[in-house]
């Protein structure tokens, strides 16, 4: 029987879940009803999902409705109306074309199709929705419309004693004076799994740890374990951005009278020291890497040898060997290797 390609009728969805109910394959039933496999296979995925009102499992009733409901919300779209426009429009988008480059040459050549741009934006993301993935066409790929992660508002307004980088003396900018660091978390692909790093600014000295999560009690307990083994005139001020790890940054300042400093948002390259090292420390921990799989020593190892190569920067002198010039008084010079929080 030869395969066909117009749309499942109702009958034909009681008899795939007839079948699929006594344990055929979806080739099998394909190759009874002379459709691909593959058609099979979606149908039972697309309309088995749980929803609020459905506990889940395939229904050919309750199937057919639910693609007349898609039907009708798709004929609402200019596009779905007109085949060829759609395929102008999608070879169009996948050749780089902006929706607005796309409807502005349509009406530039007097062409009988017209479509706004708003249409077509409106139209990629019900595709979308409907698993046809029409976002990734789209100049930035993003799958919805608007700033993404701006739900809720911005961390930062929230922040107890917040101070801009913008108020921040410039002699820390220009690394003239020690003491000043910066602050930042490496996240990895696997939930949970994340290092805090902060680095020292004129010598490019690093202090890295895991962290079990992002919590700001957390956050701070570590930053403070690190700073407080330090003489005052090396834990000067604290730079990060607004993520709310750092929402106790006050804290600091408090207990062991640091200056802390935030970043203005969606601008981390303003505290690039601490962004240049994350990227250095990608080569040895790439964003696949799984921390559970690395003990804490093996972390203090990784951060003691980024701290023992060679800087140009630093005149080809390492951080660990100009950090150590930076220690005082004569008592605090000695052999100093970074003992980082265990976690």
């Amino acid at each position: 029987m030869g395969q066909r390609y117009d749309h499942l009728s109702q009958v034909e969805r009681v008899e795939i879940y007839r079948w699929h109910a006594s344990g055929k394959s979806a080739r099998w039933i394909g190759d009874v009803l002379g459709r691909h496999h593959g058609t099979i296979s979606r149908e039972l995925a697309r309309n088995s999902k749980p929803t609020k009102q459905w506990t889940g499992g395939y229904d050919p009733l309750r199937a057919h409705q639910l693609v007349l409901r898609r039907r009708r919300r798709q004929g609402r779209h200019k596009l779905a109306r007109q085949p060829a426009l759609r395929r102008y429009v999608r070879d169009k988008l996948a050749m780089g074309w902006s929706p607005e480059q796309v409807a502005g040459r349509l009406a530039l050549e007097n062409s009988s199709m017209r479509i706004s741009h708003e249409a077509i934006y409106r139209f990629a993301y019900f595709r979308s929705d409907q698993k046809d993935y029409w976002h990734r066409l789209l100049p930035r790929a993003k799958y919805r419309r608007g700033q993404l992660g701006q739900r809720g508002g911005s961390a930062l307004n929230h922040f107890q004693n917040r101070v801009s980088i913008a108020e921040r003396p410039a002699h820390v900018r220009d690394r003239r004076q020690t003491g000043h660091w910066e602050a930042d978390i490496i996240s990895f692909s696997l939930k949970g799994h994340s290092l805090l790093v902060a680095q020292e600014r004129s010598s490019r000295f690093i202090f890295m740890t895991k962290t079990a999560n992002r919590q700001a009690a957390l956050i701070h307990a570590k930053l403070r374990t690190w700073f407080k083994t330090l003489p005052a005139h090396l834990r000067r001020s604290l730079t990060q951005d607004n993520g709310p790890e750092f929402a106790l940054h006050y804290r600091l300042g408090q207990t062991l009278a640091i200056q802390t400093y935030f970043c203005d948002p969606h601008s981390p390259w303003q505290k690039g020291g601490i962004e240049n090292m994350n990227g250095r420390l990608r080569r040895s921990l790439p964003r696949k890497t799984n921390l559970a799989e690395l003990s804490h020593n093996t972390i203090r190892a990784i951060a003691k040898r980024y701290n023992t190569i060679p800087r140009k920067c630093l005149g080809f002198k390492t951080a660990h060997e100009v950090f150590l010039d930076l220690l005082q008084p004569s008592h605090f010079k000695r052999e100093f290797t970074p003992q980082l929080s265990p976690g």
